[in-house]
């Protein structure tokens, strides 16, 4: 059987051992232990890949346990149900997070429009009074 070390998990995820050794803590990975090694199996490992991949994902921790626990508890469909809402939330989320996105960058914009022409205008100023002085 494969194990893994923490070592081995950090570099290959690239992560910190404190990072895996808290979501051992969170009871999200279950590690044995040899003495005071932790020993992962594959399916910490797998379990680790799926961390990750939903925190990219912008899952919560506690929506990531509830979808292991679904899984563990052969809750197949439910844990799709599951999935598909968390997706669905996320979705909506990001789509709200465009729009703000949107608003600012057309005030950035319209700042930077001002400002430039600002900056003509007092150019202009300063040729006018130069011409005037001269």
């Amino acid at each position: 059987m494969e194990t893994f070390k923490i070592s081995d998990l950090a570099k290959e995820f690239e992560v910190t051992t404190r990072s895996i050794r808290f979501y051992e803590e969170q009871g999200l990975i279950h590690p044995t232990r040899n003495g005071k090694i932790r020993v992962y199996q594959r399916r910490d490992k797998i379990r680790l890949k799926l961390i990750l991949r939903g925190k990219r994902l912008g899952f919560s921790l506690d929506e990531i346990r509830e979808l292991f626990e679904l899984y563990d508890t052969n809750q197949c469909d439910t844990q799709l149900i599951k999935m598909l809402d968390i997706i669905d939330e996320k979705q909506q989320q990001l789509q709200r997070q465009l729009k703000d996105i949107d608003v600012v960058m057309q005030e950035l914009n319209n700042a930077r429009e001002r400002c430039v022409q600002a900056l003509n205008r007092s150019e202009e100023d300063k040729n006018t009074n130069n011409k005037k002085a001269s």
